[in-house]
């Protein structure tokens, strides 16, 4: 995909402050193994990169991922945890305009971390009870004053369906949904994905990761543009 011209805005969002998370969470099992998942935190880096080109004050909370920070982002906040990310992010949307939640939090948590390292044994593999973690997209989208919610949605079948669902369930302004393999979204420098908000709909065909922010962006901008005026 090849960005427009009119997709390249240097100041759609000029005057904004938009929050992003990007990347995992790592839910702790004991001192050396934990719950993960395979996000690279590469999309929410390349949105944070393309918000911040179009002129927004940009807050990153990142999870544990290796990645530089955007040039022109304003401030970078790193944590490890799903709770730790709960309380970065409720912080930051304090006042933001834009709240955009790219990154992959964990659905769950042990119930009981070890202090120590588990060990095998005769009774063979322990059994981890787990809990939820916080849905940090749902709560911020519950504020009484709350930005303009974007969420993320990677699905492996029923993509439109769900994103739906999810769209009108957690009362969202945006949703962005794309289908995950080992060849594109999570882990990879490409993507491709839809669009999906109360009334309307829009495909963004594979390309570049920052192509995509950057094509996102215009939309964001242009759906709270909207928003605002009604």
């Amino acid at each position: 995909m090849r960005v427009k011209s009119s997709e390249r805005g240097r100041d759609a969002l000029a005057g904004l402050h938009v929050v992003v998370n990007a990347g995992p969470t790592y839910e702790d099992i004991d001192p050396v193994r934990f719950l993960g998942n395979r996000s690279s935190g590469k999309m929410g880096f390349a949105i944070a990169e393309a918000a911040s080109l179009a002129g927004a004050a940009v807050t990153l909370v990142a999870g544990p991922v290796a990645l530089a920070t955007p040039a022109k982002v304003a401030l970078r906040v790193d944590v490890r945890s799903a709770r730790q990310m709960r309380d970065a992010v409720l912080e930051a949307v304090r006042g933001a305009d834009v709240f955009i939640a790219t990154a992959a939090v964990a659905d769950w948590r042990v119930a009981t971390y070890s202090s120590r390292k588990l060990k095998k044994g005769a009774r063979g593999a322990p059994v981890l009870e787990l809990v939820e973690n916080p849905d940090i997209l749902a709560e911020v989208a519950a504020l009484d004053r709350r930005p303009f919610v974007v969420g993320f949605a990677a699905e492996t079948e029923r993509l439109a369906e769900r994103a739906r669902e999810k769209l009108v369930h957690k009362k969202l302004d945006m949703l962005v949904a794309n289908l995950v393999d080992e060849h594109v979204g999570i882990g990879a420098d490409d993507n491709a994905v839809e669009l999906f908000w109360p009334g309307g709909s829009e495909a963004l065909p594979r390309a570049s990761k920052l192509e995509i922010a950057t094509a996102l962006v215009a939309r964001i901008a242009q759906r709270f543009r909207d928003r605002s005026r009604a």
